[in-house]
Formats: C-alpha cells, sequence, structure tokens
C-alpha cells in the first residue's frame, strides 16, 4: 500500500473520529441545555408565580386593590404556563376559588383552599424538576460515556501514528541520504534497493535511473551539457512571461517569444546584441534596462501588446555563480523576468471601484441613521430613560465609526485610482495645527490627556494642501490619544529642517517594536496586539496624501517610551 495511502486512511479516519467526537459534544451539550431550558420556562416560572400568588393572598384580606389584582396576574399567568399532569385541574380549581374569594375576601376557609391548590400546583412543579434533572444528569452522563469512547479511540490512532510514521518516513530518508553522499563524491555506481512497492520504491527507481544518467554524463559530458543546454532553451521558450538574459557586458544571450512579442524584434536582431545599443531605437527594451538593479517592489510597467493593454512587473535576477576551488561569487550576468499581472490589476481596479461605490452608497444611510438619532435626542419629541438613552448613545458612536470607515474607504478609492484632488497653496503651519488639535480636543479631554503645541519662531509657509494635511495630522493625533494612557501628554511640535517644515506628533504610549515600523503605513496592516478599532487605512492614505504633495512621512519608536510620527513639508 503507498505511504499516501495509508497517511490518508489513518489521519482520515482521525478526523473523521474528530468530526463524530465534535458531533457528539454539541449533540449533547444542546440536549442538557434543552432540558435545562425545559425546567426554567415549564417549571421555575410556575413556581415564581406560585410565590407572587401566596404573597399577595394575606394582603387581599385588608382590601387592597393592588393585592387582587397581582393574585389575577399570576393567576393568567399560571393559566398560560400549564404543563404537568394534572397542573390544569388543580389550576382551574385554583381559578374558581379565587373568583368566590373576590366576592368574599374575608372567607378565610376559600383562603385555605386556595393555598391548598397553589402548594399543590408547586408540588407538582418541584417533582417535574426533580424529575427533569434526573433526565438532564443522565444526558450527562451519556454524554460523558461517548465522549470518552470517541476521544480514546482518537488517542489510539493518533499514538499509534506517533509510535509508527516518523521512522517509515525516517529510515528510508537515512538511507538515501548516504547514498546522495555517495553520488556527491562522485561513485555514480551508487544505488538505492528499497523493496516497498510504495512512494520510497518509486523514489529509490527514480534516484537509480538518476545515478545511471549521471555515470553516463560522466562519461559523455559535451553531449550532456549540449542537450540540457536545449533543453533550458525550450523550457524559457515556453514560459508565459518575458524573459531576457543578459551577461556580465550587457550582451543579450538569449530572449524567449513572449519578450520578442512585447519588444516588436525578431530574435536575430537580438540575439547578440548590445542591450544599450538596442535600446537607442526601441523604447521599450530602454525602460527594461533602465535602473537593472531597482528593487522587485517598483510600480508596474503598463505595455500595449496582443491589441490590448497589459500590466507587467519586472524582476532582475542577478546571477552569480563560484567557480572551482574559489571562495568568491562572480557576477556572470543578468536575467529580466517581466511577470504579466494584468488579471490582478483587473481585479484590483474592479475591487477599488465596488468600495468607492459601496461606501458612497453607506453615507446617505449613516447620515440618516444620525439625523434620527439627532431627533430622538431633541426633547420636543418626547422624554427618553436612561436606557434608551444609552442605546442611543451607543447606535451614535457605531454610525460615527461606519461614517469614519466609509469616509477612509472613499480616500482609498480616489488614492488608488490616482485621483487624489490637490489645492497647493501656501499654508501656515501653526493653522494646520491648531486645527487639527482642535478636531480632537473633546476626545483627548474624555481620557484627560493634555494636547501640547510646540513651534519654533518665524516658522516660514509651506506648499501644502492645508485639507490633507491636517487629515494627516489628525490621524496621527487621534491614534496617539488612542494608545496613550490617561492623564498622560501628546506633544505636537512644529520645527524647520533645511528647506523643509517638520510636523511631529509624539506620545507616551507602549510604542512600536522595530520588526513592524516599516509595515505600520501599508493598507489594512495592523499591528498585532493593538485595538482592532479601525480599519488599517489611516496611515496608508497619510502616506500617500503626503508623498502626493511632494513630502515624507515616517515613524520613531521605542517599545515602552512611545512614538513620534511625522511629515515633512516644503517651504515656501
Amino acid at each position: 500500500m503507498k505511504i499516501k495511502t495509508k497517511l490518508n486512511l489513518s489521519v482520515g479516519l482521525l478526523f473523521t473520529l474528530i468530526i463524530i467526537l465534535s458531533l457528539v459534544s454539541a449533540f449533547y451539550v444542546f440536549s442538557i441545555k434543552k432540558d435545562t431550558e425545559n425546567i426554567l420556562k415549564a417549571n421555575y416560572i410556575t413556581l415564581e408565580y406560585s410565590r407572587n400568588m401566596l404573597s399577595s393572598l394575606d394582603e387581599i384580606s385588608k382590601d387592597e386593590p393592588k393585592a387582587i389584582l397581582l393574585f389575577e396576574t399570576n393567576l393568567k399567568k399560571q393559566l398560560e404556563n400549564i404543563t404537568e399532569i394534572g397542573e390544569d385541574k388543580v389550576t382551574y380549581n385554583l381559578q374558581k376559588n379565587f373568583q368566590l374569594l373576590e366576592k368574599n375576601t374575608s372567607d378565610e376557609t376559600i383562603k385555605g383552599k386556595i393555598r391548598q391548590d397553589i402548594f399543590e400546583i408547586m408540588k407538582l412543579n418541584m417533582n417535574a424538576i426533580k424529575v427533569k434533572s434526573d433526565i438532564a444528569k443522565h444526558t450527562a452522563e451519556t454524554a460523558n460515556l461517548w465522549i470518552a469512547i470517541v476521544g480514546t479511540l482518537c488517542f489510539l490512532i493518533a499514538f499509534n501514528l506517533l509510535v509508527n510514521l516518523p521512522n517509515n518516513i525516517a529510515n528510508p530518508i537515512k538511507e538515501l541520504t548516504e547514498s546522495i553522499k555517495q553520488i556527491a563524491n562522485r561513485n555514480y555506481s551508487e544505488r538505492v534497493h528499497f523493496r516497498d512497492h510504495n512512494e520510497y520504491g518509486d523514489l529509490a527507481k527514480s534516484f537509480n535511473s538518476m545515478a545511471e544518467k549521471l555515470e553516463e554524463y560522466s562519461n559523455s559530458s559535451l553531449h550532456k551539457l549540449t542537450f540540457e543546454k536545449k533543453r533550458l532553451e525550450t523550457l524559457i521558450n515556453n514560459m508565459h512571461d518575458p524573459i531576457i538574459g543578459l551577461d556580465n557586458q550587457g550582451i543579450i544571450l538569449f530572449v524567449n517569444d513572449e519578450a520578442l512579442k512585447i519588444i516588436g524584434l525578431k530574435q536575430d536582431e537580438v540575439i547578440g546584441q548590445l542591450a544599450t545599443t538596442l535600446a537607442l531605437k526601441n523604447d521599450l527594451m530602454k525602460s527594461l534596462i533602465i535602473n537593472e538593479l531597482e528593487s522587485p517592489k517598483a510600480h508596474p510597467m503598463k505595455i500595449f501588446a496582443d491589441g490590448k493593454e497589459s500590466y507587467f512587473e519586472k524582476e532582475n535576477v542577478n546571477i552569480t555563480i563560484k567557480p572551482t576551488g574559489e571562495d568568491q561569487l562572480i557576477d556572470i550576468g543578468n536575467v529580466i523576468i517581466l511577470r504579466n499581472i494584468t488579471i490582478f490589476k483587473e481585479l484590483d481596479f474592479a475591487k477599488t471601484n465596488f468600495i468607492a461605490t459601496v461606501s458612497h452608497e453607506l453615507k446617505t444611510p449613516i447620515s440618516s441613521i444620525k439625523m434620527s438619532l439627532q431627533l430622538l435626542e431633541n426633547t420636543s419629541t418626547g422624554t427618553i430613560n436612561d436606557d434608551q438613552k444609552q442605546l442611543i448613545d451607543s447606535i451614535k458612536e457605531d454610525s460615527q465609526r461606519l461614517l469614519k470607515i466609509t469616509g477612509e474607504l472613499l480616500e482609498l478609492s480616489q488614492v488608488e485610482t490616482g485621483n487624489i484632488q490637490l489645492n497647493i497653496e501656501k499654508s501656515s503651519p501653526n493653522d494646520i495645527a491648531k486645527y487639527a488639535i482642535e478636531a480632537v480636543k473633546v476626545q483627548a479631554e474624555q481620557k484627560q490627556i493634555e494636547v501640547v503645541l510646540e513651534f519654533e519662531n518665524k516658522l516660514s509657509e509651506v506648499k501644502a494642501d492645508s485639507e490633507k494635511s491636517s487629515w494627516v495630522l489628525i490621524n496621527f493625533l487621534t491614534n496617539a490619544i488612542r494608545y496613550s494612557s490617561e492623564d498622560s501628554i501628546v506633544t505636537v511640535k512644529l520645527k524647520q529642517e533645511n528647506n523643509q517644515i517638520v510636523f511631529q506628533v509624539t506620545d507616551k504610549g507602549k510604542g512600536i517594536d522595530k520588526r513592524y515600523q516599516s509595515k505600520v503605513f501599508d493598507k489594512y496592516f495592523q499591528i498585532p496586539g493593538s485595538h482592532k478599532s479601525g480599519t488599517g487605512l489611516g496611515l496608508a492614505i497619510s502616506k500617500e496624501f503626503i508623498e502626493a504633495q511632494g513630502g515624507t512621512i515616517g515613524v520613531e519608536s521605542e517599545l515602552g517610551l512611545g512614538s513620534t510620527f511625522y511629515f515633512k513639508l516644503g517651504m515656501v
């Protein structure tokens, strides 16, 4: 039997037993829950009604209307909650006696009968509670038994896998490893002998076949090299991504058909040519060889090919080798790979449009909710109690959060589509900072946090979109307040640095681990362990807004010492 089949059967059986264990547990938990709810619903409530009727019975003789009304109310509820055998007869008898008592509230004989009826009802329900408790106990004992049986089976199978599986896998691998070492030492006559008809047997056949071919290669190196070269060329040519290979002098060694299609040249016009020479007469080739060593995360290239616009992500792979007998790597060239990401770009555009549409459509109903809440809070529409006011405040907070999220999503769609509308003008750094501080004033006061503004005298004006710069500063302040402790200080500092104005927001929170500082401006990223109350978009949008104005943005932080978020804008 194949190892894969054995594993599938063992793990499949274990998985099936785990599912059965989960279903059995869920079934019996539900049964116990149902039994308990039945006691509460059917019997405990009846006991509550009975106690209320007993307590009000003594007050009836004093001609207390409230006592008669209370007794009558609980009696009606009891008539609607008859669940036990014989309870209906006693309850209807209680109703008749109560009707007689209403005519003569001072008749003690009738009161005694009523008490007897109530006690009989309570006795029936107490007996029912005992019986149902026994049923629930029996259900729990049965659950324990079945869970123990299935759990034991799971343990036995898992223990069997733990004992046998490692040796079954490791021993053949050890033997194969020793054989590989022999092959590495050029002992090509080495063979592996696995007698089992499983994957290891197939592996042994493949290994032995490889050893035979290596032995043949050692006797005919030139033939093998030629064959492997042709196979490599065929493999590269059949790849769907455009690929261009260059040597360390920039001469093109190979190019596949996909690359020729987008370049618009023939193979004999490219192979053996200097890439810089081709770039003089081919714009696409020029864009491919510029900054060959740039980061693989460069912006996608838009290329018109096959009658449509396609998007490609350029990747430069530097090829190095270590010559035999030497320790230093030498550069022998590089390979340019263009990965076709058109389908992902189209999906990204669709996602952006969807987010923009949904966010736009959500703003109207959310605004209507806020308007309705304002009407509810207006005393002219009627008074509300404390519980209602608490619910209204909760809805108001949630609607405000939804409005903030939809706003961020709309800003994100504007950023991703490249439609950021900027109104660059001379702006006062102090005005931008004061506006942002005023916007978070209420939020800071709720946590008793003091927001301090520090600035140098006679700061120059900046070339900026004051609205979007304030948005970024507000985002910094909101985060600083959220992650600061109560009665702390958040500092906004403005200073001049070279030809730029630096806007800094410093808090005394727990800080950010250095591992995450380079990721905090990525979309949807949230620091592990932090309060996930936002969308993870605020800092990403802030980065786009600042960079669109020609500025820079960053963070400096130490764990336990707080964080400083900053951005820099050019002076006028």
